[in-house]
């Protein structure tokens, strides 16, 4: 359950220009906040759409040597193989899930929200989205890997089921977020969920970031699977 955490700083919200009848809710990643996102997501200010950038808290992260910095979760090595912070994960997935619950309150259908996240952020909507009790609209994941991908049957939850759209996205230059990240998540979630599903867009010399291609197959998307209603 979702209890009242004053300590939780508020997101950053892109509002929609009329009444929000649809929102996304966007993860950023290890050592940003949610301003930063929100601020870019100021270009796709829609009359419908209302856009949620929480900020993770600050805890100490193995993989830069302790230092405390906003995260999701800890982090121990950057390979597809390492040990994860489960506890940590499912953690951060009940806090994307209350901010799902909280727009449910407000009047938008869980159908009608999609999560979305760069790198640690998207990995969280990723696992966030297949692990809910309540249907969504799709994700975004930017530059990002699956969480306890193991812990997947061949079939989904109620939040994503087979068939659920999701956008995935990854540079052909990531050194950080290397690209066999990206295609083992993409072999995973199709899968999981179609592989007409899951649309797997490269985009070559690009590292870990985003460039104004990937801003536009993400604002196409959005406009596809979030209409006006």
């Amino acid at each position: 359950m979702c209890g009242n955490n004053m300590s939780a700083p508020i997101p950053a919200v892109v509002a929609a220009g009329r009444k929000a009848t649809a929102a996304v809710i966007f993860l950023h990643g290890l050592g940003d906040t949610g301003h930063s996102w929100a601020e870019a997501l100021t270009l796709f200010k829609s009359p419908h759409i209302k856009f949620i950038c929480p900020h993770a808290p600050v805890i100490p992260v193995t993989l830069n040597m302790q230092q405390a910095m906003p995260s999701w979760f800890d982090i121990i090595s950057l390979s597809p193989y390492a040990v994860e912070d489960e506890t940590g994960i499912k953690a951060a997935a009940d806090i994307v899930r209350c901010l799902v619950e909280q727009e449910v309150k407000n009047g938008i259908s869980s159908n009608r929200i999609m999560l979305a996240g760069f790198s640690q952020g998207g990995a969280l909507a990723l696992y966030t989205a297949l692990t809910s009790r309540c249907r969504l609209a799709g994700v975004v994941a930017l530059s990002c890997w699956l969480p306890l991908r193991d812990s997947f049957p061949q079939c989904c939850a109620e939040g994503l089921p087979p068939g659920s759209p999701v956008l995935q996205c990854h540079g052909e230059s990531d050194a950080l977020v290397p690209m066999l990240f990206g295609t083992l998540t993409a072999e995973k979630l199709q899968s999981l969920l179609g592989s007409d599903a899951v649309t797997f867009r490269k985009y070559r010399s690009l590292g870990h970031s985003t460039t104004s291609e990937e801003m536009e197959d993400i604002k196409t998307f959005l406009e596809t699977h979030l209409p006006p209603i």
